[in-house]
């Protein structure tokens, strides 16, 4: 009985000195004692829902989710800001926060911190998984912040939404726009498809910004009947669906970059296609019409090339390359 109160004694003991320690860590940090909501008063007293932008929606959000460990409090991505909540002024203005996010200078005249600094104080959290590649990518070589494609105060973040993302990625890539609204194109625009469904805003080991390490690879998650391997394949396709095809949208089915058979004889220029690009039909073309007893080449009517080499993609006939199966 004795050893068990002398051991129940030196616990006590023990956990004493640590509770002194810590507290006494607690009174060196400006905000160790303040609980998340304590510390998210201190800016909310003013920071209300009279802010021009809206604050206390964040609360509606991720970011505001009170029950959560890993919820940041204010001070955490604006910094302790020591200088602003204790009212100094600087010209007659209260000084900013450590950290000002945007790209223009807020409602009360802040200037924002410099892009690489805002999205190192997102990174703090968000680094692995799909930001993995996000330094040297062209996004942040371009000096393109989290600020700018992401909302953090509202409740509803449109790049985060499948149909409003291309608006954000838009007001960059204006020539995008154009593209998805032409006759051939992926369903961005009616929303069943988005950006990211294929790039990687956030930095990627591919070419422009793909989430695979190829086009190819990125075209095939969705177009696997493409992939092969076939008996006999046709190097542009194995190489690169961009040699034919503009992702982005065409004026020509489907998502072509030009008319076949001109698109085809940009590489093929062999027996089928000499002495003239398309037969004596180019010939009655240039002639202003056909020369007598003569039809039309099959190169250059209906579906042209294809009309006999349907599986342009690749082909396991064994009839020959690209025929009919």
């Amino acid at each position: 009985m004795k050893s068990k109160k002398l051991w129940k004694g030196v616990f006590c003991g023990v956990m004493l000195a640590l509770g002194l320690v810590s507290a006494s860590h607690a009174e060196d940090s400006p905000s160790g004692s303040l609980t998340r909501q304590q510390r998210d008063a201190v800016c909310t007293k003013c920071h209300d829902e009279s802010e021009r932008k809206p604050i206390l929606s964040i609360y509606q959000t991720p970011h505001g989710a009170i029950g959560d460990s890993r919820t940041p409090a204010c001070q955490d991505c604006h910094g302790e800001s020591q200088n602003h909540l204790s009212g100094k002024t600087e010209g007659g203005h209260r000084l900013p926060p450590d950290r000002v996010f945007g790209s223009k200078h807020s409602p009360a005249g802040y200037t924002p911190i410099s892009p690489q600094a805002q999205s190192e104080a997102c990174l703090v959290c968000h680094k692995a998984g799909l930001r993995m590649h996000w330094p040297g990518s062209q996004h942040q070589a371009n000096d393109v912040a989290c600020t700018s494609c992401h909302v953090v105060h509202n409740p509803t973040d449109p790049v985060r939404i499948k149909e409003e993302q291309p608006t954000v990625c838009f007001k960059c890539h204006r020539e995008k726009r154009a593209e998805i609204n032409k006759i051939s194109a992926h369903p961005i625009a009616v929303g069943k498809m988005a950006c990211s469904d294929c790039h990687n805003p956030h930095g990627s080991s591919g070419p422009h910004l793909l989430k695979q390490n190829t086009v190819n690879e990125t075209c095939w998650q969705c177009h696997a009947d493409k992939r092969g391997p076939f008996l006999w394949e046709h190097q542009p396709a194995t190489e690169d669906c961009t040699n034919c095809h503009n992702p982005h949208g065409s004026n020509i089915t489907p998502l072509l970059k030009s008319r076949p058979p001109f698109l085809c004889q940009k590489c093929h220029d062999g027996p089928h296609v000499s002495p003239s690009p398309t037969g004596s039909a180019v010939a009655g073309i240039q002639g202003g019409g056909l020369a007598p007893n003569t039809a039309p080449n099959n190169n250059v009517v209906g579906r042209a090339c294809m009309n006999c080499h349907v599986m342009v993609h690749g082909s396991n006939s064994p009839a020959g390359a690209f025929l009919h199966r």
